[in-house]
């Protein structure tokens, strides 16, 4: 268990890492830009990070009262999410682990694109410190020019990669910086071989917690974080991306273990996707399955979703369903071969010259946010798809929407 000094120790490294990671050189770094919800970092942390959260209309809809509603919301929950931090080390490391994962990532860079070099990465978390206002307005002291906003969420959805791409024109033109940067960026990699192959290689770590007779029989159980269904009912892309990582990861295993998909961290009263964790742990349970061995497919580190949730509440559950040995495979966290997979999909995309991929500008058919993929000032002409009948957006007035 991770003690609060070590967590203060992890902020500090963190810092540490985004003001001096990137290679030497007199000429400006590129920016590459690492967008995540984050984590409060300590105890004192967490309602604050719970109110940023409630109170984000994009994320957690609450009608004309939102931000009222949102710190009321907040407040209450505040204590019990407290307790959970508390049992994990008090407070999130997940942005210890953005930095040792940034680090490695441009340190790969440097050599493998020396004509962007030096790279330097920035933290943007859109709850926490380092917070998207941290990350641009330290941009600007550097003296970028080119930035690239790197999705640290594998498979989207406009509730995380696509929120959290609005949240940053958003402040770009709130702090008068969208003149500042040029941008393009990276909004999903679901079946990024290098991505599938750290995975994978962590699944085989898993594995090897179970003794040798019984490895065969372990269920995989995959997990990813749960969405509302109204949301996919819109046609967010989430849910059948994770399904593709999943069936890569598989692949590439050989199929040597049965495995499924189940969703968890709900939230609220409404419907969301099914079947959840837990159902699938007490439905193993009763079918007598004695060995299950969850991985967590939609989170690149660890945090409260899998340190307490996941390593506490459902081990708990495991047990009482009769589940006689219930694992874990590790988080990517420091994982090299992750690490060499960021870099490799930044340099393959600042290879490519392009703004976005072809699937960011396609909205989901029943979007109700006009402001939804944009780009402020992109490296190229850019033109959402649904624009393109009514000529009503141009790559020059992405800039200047409202």
């Amino acid at each position: 268990m991770r003690t609060a000094s070590a967590i203060q120790q992890c902020r500090q490294q963190c810092v540490r890492f985004c003001s001096t990671a990137s290679s030497s050189g007199t000429r400006p770094p590129t920016a590459i830009v690492m967008l995540n919800m984050g984590g409060p970092a300590t105890q004192e942390a967490v309602e604050p990070f719970l109110t940023n959260l409630f109170q984000d209309g994009e994320i957690i809809p609450l009608g004309p009262f939102q931000q009222r509603l949102g710190a009321y919301i907040a407040k209450r929950r505040s204590p019990n999410i407290r307790e959970q931090y508390a049992q994990i080390g008090g407070g999130s490391p997940i942005g210890h682990w953005t930095a040792i994962q940034g680090a490695g990532m441009i340190k790969r860079l440097d050599e493998l694109s020396p004509s962007t070099a030096p790279h330097k990465f920035y933290t943007a978390f859109r709850y926490a410190d380092p917070d998207t206002e941290d990350a641009l307005t330290q941009m600007k002291a550097d003296g970028v020019t080119r930035a690239v906003a790197f999705s640290q969420f594998p498979q989207f959805s406009c509730t995380t990669s696509g929120s959290s791409l609005n949240h940053l024109w958003r402040e770009l033109r709130r702090l008068e910086l969208g003149d500042a940067f040029t941008w393009s960026l990276i909004d999903r990699w679901p079946e990024h071989p290098g991505f599938v192959q750290a995975v994978t290689e962590n699944i085989q770590a898993g594995l090897d917690q179970f003794p040798p007779d019984v490895r065969s029989e372990v269920c995989i159980m995959f997990s990813a974080h749960s969405l509302p269904v109204k949301v996919v009912a819109r046609g967010d892309q989430y849910a059948w991306e994770v399904a593709a990582t999943v069936r890569r990861v598989m692949d590439k295993l050989e199929f040597s273990n049965p495995y499924s998909l189940a969703w968890q961290s709900k939230v609220g009263f409404l419907p969301w996707l099914t079947p959840s964790t837990s159902d699938v742990i007490k439905g193993y349970g009763r079918q007598g399955h004695k060995y299950v061995m969850t991985v967590p497919i939609a989170f690149t580190s660890d945090h409260v979703e899998t340190l307490f949730e996941i390593d506490i509440e459902y081990a708990e559950e495991a047990e009482e369903a009769g589940i006689e040995l219930f694992q874990r495979a590790p988080s990517l966290n420091g994982s090299e071969t992750f690490q060499d997979a960021l870099a490799d999909i930044v340099n393959t995309h600042l290879e490519s010259g392009e703004a976005c991929s072809t699937q960011y500008k396609l909205n989901c058919a029943g979007c109700i946010n006009p402001t939804c993929r944009h780009i402020m000032k992109p490296v190229v002409p850019y033109q959402r798809h649904r624009d393109l009948a009514t000529g009503t957006e141009t790559a020059s007035t992405v800039a200047h929407l409202p």
